[in-house]
């Protein structure tokens, strides 16, 4: 007691009762934290008993969640014409559990974004998704923008941008979210998508590079290179390019690439160690459309190692993740045989990608994450695959 006489906490007499000088408020998805008005600061425990509490429950008939100029939550009372920054449930709040799980215990094959997310608020954070109108791209961007997030959906089909836009205004209508066009099989379109980013002049907080393709057959992209390649990993290493002074501006900043586990089944060097360019960018007759993928994703991988040692000085750190053992998502629309497996694997797929987890996880950044934990890479040149990638940007663009 003479602990908490001291702080300035035995002055009431119920146990949740706060002190003086602290207040209690929500936050958009139903978790309570605590605003100490005389230190400026806030926190998830209650200063007292140090729970942490959670909503129960949805807001009484005829009131309604809004957030105003400066990001934070009030309720209307439309029955009454009256708003208050009050929650009306937290009369009804419940504790949380007190245990601490570990990141396997939390996060599972049934784990949604939406839980990962759970409890944060991403207010005046700017997000940008590649390949975001479908799948985990689409849920990615969903669950940002309704934890008030300014998500920018970057697609390469407008009408299907648009028409993932409005399924997220449906569900809440003041998210901050937009579509623009990026088409990662055109390097023209990149440099065009990162210029209309740069004229908005806003921070860049996390670029997630998750769109891709897979078991397409062989075709070259307007720029000359292979597709799986171009549009799995170099459209997505020129976008970095192209926006890293913003991410260093926007500092702390996160990129996220969304790689596979299949990186390990494939080789980009020759026979004598070296790195062979012709695997990554191969002809019709050297085509393999699942090594075509898996090489991809190794790139992502290097890429990201590579990204993070540059420039996690400058408050840039990046991580590649594999999302899951068959994930439910739509890189099996190329193939009548990969969608019957898709179709029958989906009752035992996970519905989510764990990125989001990896995006607030500060002890793992750099590296590899695999559920949620970090995995080793295979050791490879990331000096030559950089400025091999370099050398292949300037062929096209010269």
């Amino acid at each position: 007691m003479a602990a908490l006489r001291y702080a300035g906490l035995d002055d009431t007499d119920s146990e949740d009762e706060l002190p003086p000088g602290w207040e209690q408020r929500t936050t958009k998805d139903g978790w309570v934290y605590y605003a100490n008005h005389s230190e400026e600061k806030t926190q998830w425990e209650h200063p007292k008993t140090g729970k942490r509490k959670r909503i129960a429950g949805d807001l009484p008939y005829g009131w309604e969640q809004e957030t105003d100029e400066n990001g934070q939550v009030f309720f209307v009372d439309h029955i009454n014409k009256r708003t208050t920054y009050l929650d009306p449930r937290l009369a009804f709040t419940v504790d949380d559990n007190p245990t601490k799980p570990t990141s396997r215990q939390r996060y599972d094959g049934s784990t949604t974004a939406m839980e990962i997310l759970q409890g944060r608020d991403f207010t005046g954070k700017v997000v940008v998704v590649t390949g975001a109108n479908a799948g985990i791209g689409f849920e990615t961007a969903k669950s940002f923008a309704l934890h008030g997030a300014h998500v920018i959906l970057a697609c390469r089909s407008m009408t299907r941008a648009n028409e993932a836009v409005s399924r997220i205004l449906g569900e809440w209508h003041k998210a901050k979210v937009e579509a623009m066009t990026l088409d990662l099989a055109v390097l023209r379109s990149v440099q065009h998508f990162a210029q209309a980013f740069k004229a908005k002049n806003v921070s860049l907080h996390m670029l997630i590079c998750n769109a891709g393709v897979f078991a397409l057959p062989w075709s070259l992209t307007k720029d000359g290179l292979e597709t799986t390649f171009q549009v799995n990993h170099l459209g997505h290493f020129y976008l970095v390019q192209l926006l890293q002074d913003v991410l260093c501006r926007s500092a702390p900043a996160r990129v996220v690439v969304v790689s596979s586990e299949s990186h390990r089944f494939t080789d980009i060097n020759d026979s004598s160690g070296k790195l062979d360019l012709s695997r990554l960018s191969p002809s019709k007759n050297d085509y393999w459309a699942m090594l075509a993928y898996n090489r991809s994703k190794l790139c992502n991988i290097l890429f990201s190692n590579q990204l993070h040692r540059r420039l996690s000085p400058r408050g840039v750190t990046s991580n590649a993740v594999h999302p899951g053992n068959l994930l439910y998502s739509s890189l099996h629309r190329n193939w009548w045989v990969y969608t019957l497996l898709f179709t029958l694997g989906r009752p035992f797929t996970k519905s989510m990608v764990l990125c989001l987890g990896s995006v607030h996880r500060r002890h793992t950044d750099g590296g590899v994450l695999l559920r949620g934990r970090a995995r080793e890479v295979r050791p490879l040149g990331h000096d030559v695959l950089q400025s091999g990638h370099a050398a292949l940007i300037c062929i096209v663009f010269n």
